[in-house]
């Protein structure tokens, strides 16, 4: 495992590389839970997508950690699952089938351009204080995720957000699950500052412990109506055999030409595939998976130091298409597109350098199958204080962007503004790929612009004008 995954080159040990495992699996576990409540809207069996979504991770974290050797895990995307069920299917109109058959072409197509060098090239083309800026951006987005989870900021109908009020009468569910996400920060920041080594775990846990302790002094109520559930976790060998005979309705499912369906039209089967519409809906999938991934992987590798001199990622390939094939795969298993997760971010800040690191994630989520309830168990304001001192981390990339450049630190501002505000790391990249390539196009820098900057431009105006 040494030699393998190259721990002595990178600096790094077993026990840290398997510790930042575990937290990157802490971090990620609510997908278990968030995947099948967003995708069974489209009508798939939640207990079949819970099993889909931890194989896929399972397999796509694998993927990453043997072809590229990095500290990354894969899962099915945030953003790409409710395009997948609001959207293509409740939305447009076809079925889940054929929602998947898309998320599958999607992969392929991406797969063909890993096996190149274009998804490298677009990589790369990228200025250094951008992404630098993607890293920030992405801090600051993902604190934002974490304070919203937790019910820290709410929605507001005159300001759209706001901080949670502690004198309603929600005292006993979100306000509590305020209270405790809020402490549980304050927990981890100490042990950080304490330098205590699994600090980010051990707040995960804490706020965990202090969440049940609340619910058993009756402080934290279970209201399923508000999505507080039991925070004492029990096994359920029904629960898993349910889920299992579940997943084998939706395992394959997209090779059925028969449910290749589309509400209010009798064109079924191939020749639905020919449609515009279908086109345009493999166009949506690859422009977010492929920006969301990119900028994760800006990000993070920025964060961990992995950027050579030239701000490149070595052995992207290898990156790149681990994330088309886990795409692939996570369409036959029955679920959405499968992606880089930003909360790799979480066991980057634990010491994980290597593929062990993606390795030990890989295996929690094949193991999370025989446990469901105990892993589930762990809620949202338990991993939010990890989330926010990772974007914490993350944040701190901001003293890279010199600020009295005006050329590039407007851009990386706009950048770091739009990913919280827009909710979407690709959105932020939109904002600042467009504002760079246009304030530098009218100055003296314009020859030194890469050509692939002004594609990516082309293709951003492009996508706000024509979807």
């Amino acid at each position: 495992m040494k030699d393998f995954f190259k721990l002595k080159a990178n600096n790094t040990t077993m026990a840290r590389e398997m510790l930042a495992g575990v937290t990157t699996f802490l971090a990620m576990a609510y997908i278990l839970a968030v995947n099948p409540s967003i995708l069974s809207a489209s009508g798939m069996p939640s207990g079949g997508i819970f099993i889909a979504t931890a194989l896929a991770s399972f397999v796509g974290t694998c993927f990453m950690a043997f072809f590229a050797n990095y500290p990354f895990a894969l899962a099915p995307g945030m953003g790409l699952n409710a395009y997948f069920a609001f959207t293509v299917v409740l939305g447009m109109g076809y079925s889940w089938q054929i929602a998947l058959m898309a998320v599958f072409v999607e992969g392929l197509i991406f797969l063909a351009l890993s096996l190149t060098k274009v998804r490298e090239s677009l990589f790369n083309c990228i200025p250094l204080p951008l992404k630098s800026a993607v890293s920030v951006g992405i801090g600051l987005f993902i604190a934002f995720i974490a304070l919203q989870g937790a019910h820290v900021i709410v929605d507001n109908p005159a300001t759209l957000v706001s901080f949670q009020s502690f004198n309603s009468g929600n005292i006993h569910n979100h306000g509590i699950c305020a209270v405790l996400a809020i402490v549980g920060t304050i927990v981890t920041g100490w042990l950080i500052y304490k330098n205590v080594r699994g600090g980010i775990l051990l707040g995960i846990l804490i706020t965990w412990i202090l969440g049940i302790i609340a619910q058993l002094a009756g402080l934290y109520v279970i209201e399923p109506t508000a999505g507080c559930y039991s925070l004492i976790p029990s096994l359920s060998f029904d629960t898993f055999k349910s889920s299992f005979s579940e997943f084998t309705n939706i395992f394959g499912a997209l090779f059925t030409p028969d449910k290749w369906t589309l509400r209010d039209c009798p064109d079924t089967g191939f020749a639905l595939l020919k449609s515009l519409n279908f086109v345009v809906v493999i166009f949506a999938f690859m422009f977010v998976d492929i920006f969301d991934t990119m900028g994760t992987l800006i990000g993070v590798s920025t964060k961990a130091e992995m950027l050579d001199k030239d701000g490149h990622l070595p052995r992207i390939k290898g990156a790149l298409l681990s994330d088309a094939l886990a795409t692939t795969a996570g369409a036959v298993l029955g679920t959405s597109t499968v992606t880089t997760f930003v909360e790799s971010a979480s066991g980057v800040s634990e010491g994980g350098r290597t593929g062990l690191t993606a390795l030990t994630t890989a295996f929690l989520f094949l193991i999370s199958i025989l446990f469901a309830p105990i892993f589930l168990a762990i809620p949202a304001f338990a991993t939010a204080p990890a989330l926010i001192i990772v974007g914490f981390y993350m944040f701190t990339g901001v003293k890279s962007i010199n600020f009295d450049d005006y050329l590039n630190s407007i851009p990386c501002y706009l950048t770091i503004l739009v990913m919280p505000l827009a909710y979407s790391i690709s959105e932020g990249i939109c904002a600042g790929v467009i504002s760079w390539t246009i304030l530098n196009f009218f100055s003296p820098r314009r020859k030194a612009i890469n050509p692939l900057m002004y594609v990516l431009t082309i293709l951003f105006l492009a996508k706000y004008v024509m979807l």
